[in-house]
């Protein structure tokens, strides 16, 4: 037994709400997990992944001392080999031969000392981050419209905001928080609006007033269509936009290109709806336009974002309460790789690599012997460079590039090309660690110190609460490391966060003056204590200046270009130029769902997340369906001319016709043909570099499966030898989905190989067969315990799979409950709960479905009654659903 240990507080890894937490380590060695209801950024709230965070921290599967070549060996030869062959590699080659590849999961301690080695002192731009999949056409657009990459709004303007538009954003599934905040705001008072303008009928969208399913791609037309409306029906800030902007003339002209009829043509909504729309804007002065990856994950996600900006400019509806344009970023420092200058094209602090001044105050400060004089290659360009041979040694940390890079296929090939790679991670094995020639173990969630920013500039601690498990090292050690074997030890002495926190800090107000937006000079002599002790707070933080935790910027109408004039910039609509046609007739959307994360190498680790959604899927509306031969349930091809998925059909009316979509979590690790991103056009936004996720011409076929099978198994299946499979966690085993052409040419031999049983004695093994229904049942038991079931069918096998599951903890002690588990049906002692609809606290659909057939015909009352959207909220719009589709069957 281990002693407890006081409470920490930290914040949340995954998305940028930013939220605070409570952790608390129990005598025993076991987590708990709370909401810190001192954090601004959720007042106590979590999501349901932040909730199971506790679930997440086994070390099944951790890196936990250093590997080269397949082998394992000391920190120092692993330290010295990366250093030797960087060091060798720019000096045959010159500094743009090698390149970093890091992730917004990075801390921005971490981030600041990668980006000092690779541009002050490698020389080169040539380090990316994964941030430039999900928000570099933001910065981008910030940068043209207001000189600097500055969010100017805070989370406080959805709660004073009279209208709130969600442009590309599902924020009841991606940032559950922040969602539901703004439900409580609208609760409050009811009159505030909600438009979502999204191609899905998304759970966010579920919640709206007005919901405008626009085609992919055609944002640009309708906020061009917007800009016009305004300006012709007088809501312009003549004052706002005289004495501080420029460029309207130029903008305006381009917005009037369209008619409204051409823009309901391009964007495939009604005129009454478009009218609807602009007339809602044009009559509240306190907006909200919130956008996230549908906007930023564009070829042209850019111009989405300056024609989102040009509405607010016209309108004078910015830097004030209630009123701006908010990118809601995806991963928890996102934004503190923004600051830290984490992108290839960035210096640290808000600097420029463009900028001759820029350059000469961050080489000065670090006494280096180079700087970086020109943008760095960007995350599609670089791996394209990796495969050509002029980049020859890649570091690749804490991302998994080979699943999340469009045409990832091509990716990989990269990295098999690859003179040396070397990959920072905490898992062993990740699709992109198998090409690794140094594995680095890093520090995890809950063993690493260090600061992270959230969409509105709050600064928080992350705090490791967990020992350092075997030989893992934070990220900024490492780094550090092989920048003192590199050569210059005097610069990367640091013991500890804190003082790297305070360098960095100094830095910022380094000949700044207010000259640029970010500066938290105020930090550039903290102590160890005080870093400890820090609270969250939101930049900027000036030396000699008191906290300012509710500063807008723009109020005054100064911005950060040379004239202190925001821009307007023209936005010209053009289509893709990757359009659907005969071959490939639809458009694929990839993106996150509601329990998941990334590549689900922590978020796979928990049952209870697993349990919303199990598998892989594409989601496809039913005339497509029926139009391509896929029926509901079944397994279909997604292919193009880049490669193929094979994933599970959710036929939806929720899905616009002439689309799919696909969530990009699933890797090789827990499927057979799931990377979706295999399929992704890399095409990429010219002025930000940032892929178009959101469209991708793709067909679908039906995936020709002689059977089907579901299985329960104790122990993780080592071999699965079938075209098809899915393998999640459940809470006592695992839970398996299979399929494949071929049919075994013995089935006990198949179930037996699956279960790991081979001629065992001591197991008990039930068959039951139905040759001419192609029906085999299989159940393995030890004793009383079940150890493996299996379920095949001709069609998709209709076994409830929560209920399946739970039957790996169960006791079988009698002959009838063997039998029944058989059969596939419940007992009376062992009620279905179906697919779980709440993860927070684990309620099945079957469960919300009882509550209201007893008579809860509100989403308040199945909470009262099963708990469920009690916590995060972010399943209430299901159960709203469960409740609807009771009353339209009590209808009819």
């Amino acid at each position: 037994m281990t002693a407890a240990v006081p409470e920490i507080r930290s914040t949340c890894p995954y998305c940028g709400v930013g939220c605070g937490l409570r952790l608390r380590r129990e005598a025993d060695g076991g987590v708990v997990v709370q909401g810190d209801v001192d954090h601004p950024a959720n007042a106590g709230r979590t999501c349901s992944k932040g909730s199971a965070l506790a679930e997440t921290l086994g070390l099944e599967g951790r890196l936990l001392y250093p590997v080269m070549d397949g082998r394992r060996v000391e920190w120092d030869a692993a330290l010295d080999r990366v250093a030797q062959v960087f060091s060798d590699t720019i000096a045959r080659h010159g500094p743009d031969s090698v390149a970093f590849y890091v992730s917004g999961q990075l801390l921005t301690e971490d981030y600041y000392v990668a980006n000092k080695l690779m541009k002050g002192f490698i020389g080169s731009g040539n380090i990316d981050t994964n941030s430039r999949l999900c928000m570099a056409s933001a910065v981008a657009g910030h940068k043209r419209a207001f000189g600097s990459d500055t969010v100017p709004g805070v989370y406080a303007d959805l709660d004073l905001a009279d209208l709130v538009v969600l442009v590309g954003s599902n924020l009841a599934w991606c940032h559950p928080v922040l969602f539901q905040r703004l439900m409580a705001a609208k609760t409050e008072r009811p009159e505030l609006t909600i438009v979502v303008i999204d191609p899905r009928r998304t759970m966010t969208a579920r919640n709206a007033d007005l919901h405008l399913a626009l085609r992919p791609g055609s944002d640009v037309a309708l906020f061009n269509g917007l800009l016009a409306y305004l300006h012709e029906q007088g809501r312009m800030d003549g004052a706002f936009v005289a004495d501080h902007t420029s460029g309207l003339d130029a903008a305006l002209a381009v917005a009037r290109d369209l008619s409204l009829p051409e823009i309901a043509e391009i964007t495939g909504l009604n005129q009454a709806d478009l009218k609807r729309f602009y007339d809602l804007f044009a009559r509240h002065e306190r907006v909200v336009t919130a956008y996230s990856q549908g906007v930023n994950q564009s070829s042209c996600g850019t111009d989405k974002v300056n024609a989102i900006i040009n509405c607010h400019l016209l309108a004078g509806r910015i830097g004030r309460p209630g009123m701006g344009p908010f990118s809601i970023t995806g991963q928890p420092n996102a934004m503190g790789g923004r600051e830290v200058g984490g992108l290839a094209n960035q210096l640290a602090c808000h600097m420029e690599l463009d900028n001759p001044d820029h350059r000469r105050v961050v080489q000065d400060f670090w006494a280096a012997p180079r700087i970086a004089d020109k943008p760095g290659l960007k995350a599609v360009d670089l791996f394209r460079a990796v495969k050509a041979g002029s980049v020859k040694a890649i570091w690749i940390a804490g991302t998994n590039p080979v699943d999340s890079l469009p045409d990832a296929d091509d990716v990989q090939a990269a990295l098999r090309a690859c003179p040396f790679v070397v990959v920072s991670d905490v898992l062993q094995v990740t699709d992109t660690a198998r090409h690794a020639h140094v594995l680095l173990p890093a520090a995890a969630w809950g063993e690493k110190s260090g600061t992270v920013t959230n969409s509105e500039r709050r600064i928080s601690r992350q705090r490791g609460f967990l020992p350092l498990p075997g030989e893992a090292k934070p990220d900024w050690w490492i780094f550090a490391q092989v920048g003192r074997r590199m050569g210059w030890a005097d610069a990367f002495t640091y013991e500890t966060p804190a003082e790297i926190l305070a360098e960095y800090a100094r830095l910022s107000g380094a000949e700044n003056h207010g000259r640029r937006d970010f500066d938290i000079s105020a930090l550039g002599g903290i102590t160890a204590e005080d870093y400890d002790a820090l609270t969250p707070f939101q930049w900027p933080w000036p030396a000699g200046q008191p906290r300012n935790d509710a500063r807008r910027f723009f109020a005054d109408g100064q911005f950060y270009t040379p004239d202190r004039k925001a821009r307007f910039i023209a936005t010209p609509w053009g289509a893709a130029a990757e359009q659907p046609g005969d071959e490939y007739p639809l458009i694929l959307n990839t993106g996150r769902i509601r329990d998941q994360w990334h590549t689900m190498t922590r978020t796979g680790r928990s049952p209870r997340l697993m349990g919303h959604i199990a598998e892989p899927f594409v989601e496809i509306h039913p005339a497509d369906a029926v139009a391509h031969g896929i029926a509901p349930a079944s397994l279909v091809i997604l292919r193009n001319h880049r490669g193929h998925a094979i994933l599970r059909a959710l036929v939806s009316e929720e899905q616009q016709r002439g689309t799919v979509f696909a969530p990009l979590h699933w890797t090789d690790q827990l499927s057979a043909k799931a990377r979706v991103d295999v399929l992704v056009n890399p095409a990429t936004d010219p002025i930000s570099g940032q892929p178009e996720l959101k469209f991708t011409p793709v067909a679908v076929q039906p995936y020709a499966a002689d059977w089907y099978g579901f299985a329960m198994l104790a122990d993780k299946p080592t071999l699965l030898p079938v075209g098809y499979w899915t393998l999640a966690p459940s809470r006592d085993g695992w839970r398996l989905e299979l399929a494949d052409e071929n049919v075994p040419q013995d089935w006990m031999v198949f179930a037996r190989a699956l279960f790991g049983i081979g001629g065992e004695d001591g197991v008990e093994l039930l068959a039951y067969h139905d040759a001419a229904a192609g029906q085999h049942r299989f159940a393995a038991f030890r004793d009383d315990r079940l150890i493996g079931a299996l379920f095949v069918a001709r069609q998709p096998v209709a076994v409830s799979r929560a209920w399946a599951a739970e039957q790996l903890g169960v006791s079988f002690t009698t002959a009838t409950a063997r039998l029944r588990l058989l059969a596939g049906r419940t007992g009376a002692d062992q009620p279905d709960r179906g697919a779980i609809v709440c993860a927070c606290f684990d309620v099945g659909a079957r469960q919300i479905a009882a509550a209201v057939a007893g008579g809860c015909g509100t989403v308040e009352a199945v909470t009262a009654a099963t708990q469920a959207g009690g916590n995060c909220g972010s399943c209430r719009s299901e159960i709203r659903r469960i409740i609807d589709a009771a009353s339209i069957q009590k209808a009819g």
